[in-house]
């Protein structure tokens, strides 16, 4: 559906700048979009390559698995469906590491294992169960201390200190995880009563 929408506006924007005589703004819009777009990847290449490695050196000397055992108490009581040992809890926990870095890229196929193991633990369904769910709502809300994509983003363009955004980015999504655990929580216990 989403392809079909833009699709659409594709097409719209065509034809109204055909019909306003405004191609040739249209043409010069798409090649200097697509060359900033060129040089914005290469940036990002470069800052996430960097934090990649040096998750990995985290990862080898030990640091994530610090990590992992100091949130494994507050994972546990958010996903209490969830064998202690099972693969699944592991998947979550690098979900959430490599989210609070900022490393969205690197968790997306973390999260993608997580919810394959979980759906395994749910029998197979296609239905959601609570973890699923809880999980979807904490990884799309995602507690930041490291927003280093949005860093590389402001190091591209320049900005004066592109590390400002720190301190109010860890604010933000500290809220948004908290707002999102609630109304998880809210709509779990709510949904239960009724059942």
């Amino acid at each position: 559906m989403v392809n079909l929408i833009w699709v659409f506006m594709t097409v719209f924007g065509v034809v109204f700048a055909i019909i306003n005589g405004t191609m040739s703004e249209v043409n010069e819009a798409v090649f200097s979009g697509a060359k900033e777009a060129v040089t914005l990847c290469i940036g990002l290449i470069s800052i996430l390559v960097f934090w990649l490695g040096m998750m990995r050196i985290a990862e080898d000397a030990g640091l994530l698995k610090i990590l992992a055992k100091l949130f494994r108490p507050l994972v546990k009581r958010l996903f209490p469906e969830i064998p202690n040992e099972h693969p699944a809890m592991g998947y979550i926990l690098s979900n959430m590491m490599a989210n609070m870095f900022g490393l969205g890229n690197a968790a997306t196929p973390l999260g993608i294992k997580a919810m394959e193991e979980m759906r395994q633990l749910n029998g197979g369904s296609t239905e959601a169960s609570r973890s699923m769910i809880t999980f979807l709502a904490i990884n799309t809300s995602s507690l930041t201390l490291i927003p280093t994509t949005v860093i590389a983003i402001r190091m591209n363009y320049n900005s004066a200190n592109p590390t400002d955004i720190v301190g109010t980015t860890l604010i933000a999504t500290l809220c948004s995880t908290i707002g999102a655990i609630l109304i998880d929580r809210f709509f779990y216990y709510r949904r239960s009563r009724k059942g």
